[in-house]
């Protein structure tokens, strides 16, 4: 088994104890590889941990400066900047994006909004041109997919998850409107609030980076028997989920050209520091804020709820921000607004408890309902007598 170092608070020291439990397989869970979590409490750092190893081969520990593929939970991030774009008067939130993306009205998408896509209700859950792997590594062609895609659902009639297709669908705007693409917007965002996100990392950067256990990642990669062309939901998973093939990282998640090229819903990577930094930026209270009051009040408000078109269970959404829902708990109260992603990591910020949370696994387990990650934020909870 691995082994957990860094820094708890002792009246959070029981969150260490939870990391060495995630050490340990649990029934059908795997239990971490390695693993981080760092958090904040009041604007105090109160936990910093690190937990196993970076890889399989287990010749070099998990450090508190070790990246790994964030998967979903650097989502907000993506709509932080669209929201920043908001900010700054370039654009308004239902303005629709067509207005600085011209290409992209094709095919009845001319009234689609920017806040249809930050809530996941734009449609547009999948592209519809048949791609290839390369393409996955190319902006220009996957935006221009996109915009060739028609509607798969009337937009704005119902949620469905844009599991690989939000981060080109709210990026292309950032793009246009701030001349930035979207790698440099990303580290500007970084550096001026000291976060280590990235998406589409250096060179320089690849050295920190931890392989996730693909041995454990539970995507298909026998896309004729898991997504039959059988019907046209059928058609839509298997666009959502490997067209091109590769969008999901499946086959490609420990390459080079993966971490080095650009797909904002799902290759972000970022330190269990950088993610939970990034969230006590939104905490009332902060010394700074990546965004005015007023929009990030709205982008934690509900802006669409239901049965989710992709996922077929119930879901809630304010802008680019998972809420809370009694089955599946985004933070410690009600007020708590964040991200999960993929396997189980997750980042959060909860004003009702005044806490920012990152945590960062390079081994994935169960994708809904984590036992891990769960574990974390009930310790957590218990520390704060909230639980």
């Amino acid at each position: 088994m691995g082994f957990v170092s860094g820094f708890a608070d002792p009246a959070f020291d029981e969150l260490r104890d939870a990391m060495v439990d995630n050490l340990r397989a649990e029934g059908d869970d795997p239990g971490d590889l390695g693993a981080a979590l760092t958090v904040y409490v009041g604007g105090r750092k109160v936990a910093d941990l690190v937990s196993g190893w970076t890889s399989d081969s287990r010749d070099t520990a998990w450090t508190p400066d070790t990246l790994v593929n964030a998967y979903s939970t650097m989502k907000p991030v993506a709509a932080v900047l669209a929201l920043r774009v908001v900010a700054e008067g370039l654009m308004g939130l239902d303005d629709p994006i067509a207005s600085c993306w011209p290409e992209f009205a094709a095919h009845g998408k001319e009234t689609i909004t920017l806040r249809q896509a930050l809530c996941h209700t734009a449609g547009l859950a999948a592209v519809g041109p048949v791609l290839h792997v390369p393409d996955l590594y190319r902006w220009d062609t996957m935006t221009a997919a996109l915009a060739s895609t028609p509607p798969w659902w009337p937009p704005g009639t119902a949620p469905g998850y844009h599991t690989n297709t939000f981060g080109f669908l709210i990026g292309e705007p950032v793009r246009r409107l701030t001349g930035l693409d979207f790698s440099t917007a990303v580290r500007r965002l970084s550096d001026a609030f000291e976060l280590d996100m990235h998406c589409g990392l250096g060179v320089s950067e690849l050295p920190r980076v931890a392989d996730v256990d693909v041995a454990h990642a539970s995507l298909p990669i026998d896309l004729d028997s898991a997504y039959p062309v059988s019907d046209e939901r059928s058609v839509l998973l298997r666009h959502a989920y490997a067209n091109p093939p590769n969008i999901s990282g499946v086959g490609v998640l420990n390459s080079q050209e993966w971490r080095m090229c650009c797909v904002p819903s799902t290759n972000g990577h970022t330190t269990a520091r950088g993610l939970a930094r990034f969230y006590s930026t939104l905490l009332p209270g902060a010394h700074r804020c990546p965004l005015p009051t007023e929009l990030l009040a709205e982008a934690r408000t509900e802006a669409s709820a239901g049965t989710d078109v992709i996922l077929e269970r119930p879901i809630r959404f304010g802008l680019g921000f998972q809420l809370h829902m009694d089955d599946r708990p985004i933070g410690l109260t009600d007020s708590a607004f964040g991200h999960f992603g993929y396997g189980g990591s997750l980042g959060f910020a909860d004003p009702g408890a005044d806490v920012a949370f990152g945590y960062l696994t390079n081994r994935p387990g169960k994708r809904w309902q984590n036992v891990r990650v769960r574990r974390l934020v009930n310790t957590l909870a218990s520390a704060l007598g909230t639980g």
